[in-house]
This record gives C-alpha cells, structure tokens and sequence, in this order.
C-alpha cells in the first residue's frame, strides 16, 4: 500500500511537471518543426568556413608553443582567480594585460571582461541612466540589446548604417545619448561608416560605443585605432575569442569611465575573474601578432580570391565574412547540408535570428583557407543558386 501510495505520488508529480513544462516543450516543438531547434553538436571535421578564427591563430603551433613556455615556466598561470577582481580574483597579470592593452590601442584605459558579452551588458546596463536614450543601429549585436533591457534609458533604433536616419533620431533627443554601433557587423559582413558617425555624434555632443569583436586582428588593431577616432569615442570594445584566438575582452576607455564601470557595472563586480592563464593568452597574442603580419596579408588575398568567383553578397569588398542571402529556410538547410556532405563548414542563419526573407549562408573566409577550398566552396554554392 505504502509502494503504491508512492508511486501515485510520483506519477502526480511528473503530471505536474509536465503541465508546469507545457509551454516551454511547445516552443520548442514549433521549433523543432520549423526546422530550426538550436542543438549542441561535438565539432564537425571538415574545411573550416564557419569559425571566427579569421587569422588562425586558435590553431596556430608556434602561438601555442610559445603559451606553453610561460606556463611551464609559471604553473600559477593555470589557477583558479579565486574571486572577483575586487575581492581576492584581481593580479599582477590582469593588471599588467590592462595597461599593455590600453597601450597599444592609444587609450588611457582599458578593463578586461570574461567575453565581449559581459562588456557590453556592462556598459549598457550602467552607463545610461532614466533620463537617458540609447540609440543603436538595428542590426547591432544581441548582447547590447540584452543589455538595454537592464538600463532605465530610453532604447531607439536608426537604419543599418543610415546616417541621416541617425541625425534624425538625434535632433529630437533630450538629455545624454549613447549610440551603439559595430565597425563590422557580424551577419551582414559590411563596415559602419565609422567616422562619418563619429562626426555626428560629436556634433550633437552624443556618447559614441564602437564594437570592434570582428575588426581587430583582421585590420590591425580595428578601426577606431586605423582611422584615430579615440578621443571621439566614449568606449570601444575589443574581444579575443575571434581573431586573437583566446577569449575575453576589453573596454577601452578613459580614467574616469574605468573607475565608474569598476564601481557600478554589474557584470564585473559579480564575476568571479578568469584564471591568468586568459589574461596571458591575451597578452601573448598581440605580441605574436605584431611579428605575423602575413597573416592579415593572406587573409585579404583569401577575400580577393572569394570575391573573384563573383557569387552576390550584401557584404562588404574587404570583410572576412560574407553572406550569401538564400531566403527560405528549407532551400538553405539543403544547401548548408550539400556543402557539409562535401566537407565543408559554413553557418546557416535562420529566421527568427534574421528576418524573414533574409535568411543566409554565413562564410568566414580564413588566412588558412586555400584557393582550392576558396573555389570549390564557391562552385558548389552557385551551382545550387
């Protein structure tokens, strides 16, 4: 009676549950059916067109050899942080890695965060206040509009790279605003016009936030530091995990906004810190990068021999990525399956990620990738288009 009892308890439970669950187990089914339910998959093996490793430096033996000396020669690198930086997870290493950094990129300042993520909820979440709008350019990166969602501000979106929509927008403000843009936007592939941006935010005394996560390595040290718009930007934000092949980021900044994140931004005061050997591997990359300059020189060969085979991309000439638009979601899985079925690895980008109608290949061209994989890539997408 007793075995019963607890067996029709159990079984009431697990009606509960599943009623309690009823909503999520539906969204997932129309996803599921929709053809576009997100799953965890060990990695594919295969031609790499899909990974943000533009410079391949995630796979690189010398870069890694060179990591594997200063861990040998300082096993401390590889230990917990034990805290958050301001309580006991803060070091020589993440400090020294901070003034290299802002350094290197002409800033007074930089603070490093676990990803790019973190950073931009970081910023998004603290700097804008009530009385404050933030103003984003509508194909800016999920992140920052997670992030808005944290802030009190006002949240506005202008046109993709539409300056006079963003003139517009700015006139009829009221108070401090923050607008947020990428210098590469990572699904179009294409570049902000960054300093024509800059202008109008300095006209109408705005805060400018560039995101640089697709940009730096690619182009040197990004774009902000190419074309010297440092001190007409509030912050610009660097990530490792693509072209560095580490991970983390950075905010670079001046004194004052470093100080006031260090106090008020969330997403820093509540992480526990990386172990040093990231902050190391950060560190390590840009020395590295400095003597293989013939990386970014390959890649862009790379891009040139793409753009040869002349298949239509909204991208821009010189991007590592490039999109090939195939709007509907069933004639793309085919075709990111036919590339698959021949060894190659691409990016299918789905509706709702995208607009409808706008769903694409996205391929992330490499210094590694060879012309025959660049034209063979290339020759099976047009024969199915």
């Amino acid at each position: 009676m007793i075995n019963g009892s607890t067996l029709s308890l159990k079984k009431l439970q697990s009606l509960i549950m599943l009623k309690n669950f009823h909503h999520f187990q539906e969204a997932l089914e129309k996803r599921k059916e929709e053809g576009v339910l997100r799953v965890l998959q060990p990695k594919s093996e295969g031609i790499d067109f899909y990974s943000n490793d533009y410079l391949g430096l995630a796979r690189n033996k010398e870069l890694q050899n060179l990591l594997l000396k200063k861990i040998i020669k300082n096993p401390q690198l590889l230990s917990g942080s034990t805290g958050s930086r301001l309580i006991s997870g803060n070091s020589l290493t993440a400090i020294e890695t901070e003034n290299f950094i802002a350094k290197e990129h002409n800033y007074s300042s930089a603070l490093l965060f676990s990803s790019g993520y973190n950073a931009n909820l970081a910023l998004f979440s603290t700097l804008p206040t009530r009385d404050d709008t933030i103003i984003v350019d509508e194909k800016i990166h999920r992140s920052v509009h997670d992030a808005c969602k944290m802030s009190y501000a006002k949240k506005l979106k202008f046109k993709h790279n539409n300056l006079e929509d963003l003139e517009q927008i700015l006139k009829r403000q009221n108070g401090n605003c923050y607008v947020a843009i990428e210098s590469i936007y990572s699904m179009d592939g294409d570049f902000a016009p960054i300093q024509e941006i800059a202008e109008i935010t300095e006209k109408y005394n705005a805060y400018l936030i560039v995101d640089e996560a697709h940009a730096i390595g690619v182009f040197g040290y990004g774009l902000v530091e190419k074309y010297q718009l440092q001190d007409k930007i509030l912050a610009t934000v660097v990530t490792f995990g693509k072209a560095l092949g580490a991970h983390g980021a950075a905010i670079l900044t001046n004194d004052i906004m470093k100080s006031y994140l260090i106090n008020f931004a969330s997403s820093f005061i509540y992480t526990t810190s990386a172990q040093d050997i990231q902050w190391m591997s950060i560190k390590t990359g840009y020395e590295f990068l400095k003597i293989k300059n013939e990386l970014s020189i390959k890649l862009q060969e790379n891009i040139k021999i793409f753009h040869q085979q002349n298949l239509k991309t909204p991208s821009s000439e010189n991007s590592p990525i490039q999109a090939i638009i195939i709007p509907d979601n069933h004639q793309l899985r085919t075709l990111k399956q036919t590339l698959l079925d021949k060894g190659y690895l691409t990016y299918a980008v789905f509706s709702p990620t995208v607009k409808q109608g706008t769903e694409r290949l996205r391929i992330c061209l490499h210094s590694f990738n060879t012309e025959e994989e660049i034209i063979g890539l290339t020759k099976i997408i047009k024969n199915f288009i």
